[in-house]
């Protein structure tokens, strides 16, 4: 099950050649990192999402991950037995991938915002 959302996660966290190189000049992106407050919004989340089809959560290191950090959250719902949504980190971005379909459906400022995309159950003002 989680191997395709980790075929997903390669594909998607892998850095194009356009966003490291701008007008001649190489861009570093920052990079964010999973925090105790996301996962505290995740828990919250998918308390509030459970009664619209979403089973289940999990944090996960990328295959392809250099750091101890975990950056990926890989979500379930109850339809499917393979994980439905990824949530990736790629620079500033928090990139939303619906692995089903192999398709990037967005990429976000904040935590809360990808997760709002999949279930709107919680009140955008309380960012994570």
């Amino acid at each position: 099950m989680a191997q395709k959302a980790f075929r997903v996660a390669e594909h998607a966290t892998a850095p194009s050649s356009s966003a490291r190189e701008h007008a001649g000049g190489v861009v570093v992106p920052f990079r964010q990192k999973l925090l105790s407050h996301h996962r505290h919004y995740l828990a919250t989340w998918l308390t509030a999402s459970e009664k619209m089809g979403i089973l289940d959560a999990s944090i996960e290191s990328s295959p392809d991950q250099q750091t101890a950090d975990p950056s990926l959250v890989v979500i379930w719902v109850r339809e499917n037995a393979d994980p439905a949504y990824l949530i990736s980190l790629r620079g500033p971005y928090w990139v939303l991938t619906d692995c089903l379909r192999d398709n990037e459906l967005g990429r976000y400022r904040t935590f809360s915002e990808a997760l709002h995309t999949i279930r709107p159950v919680l009140p955008l003002h309380a960012s994570a």
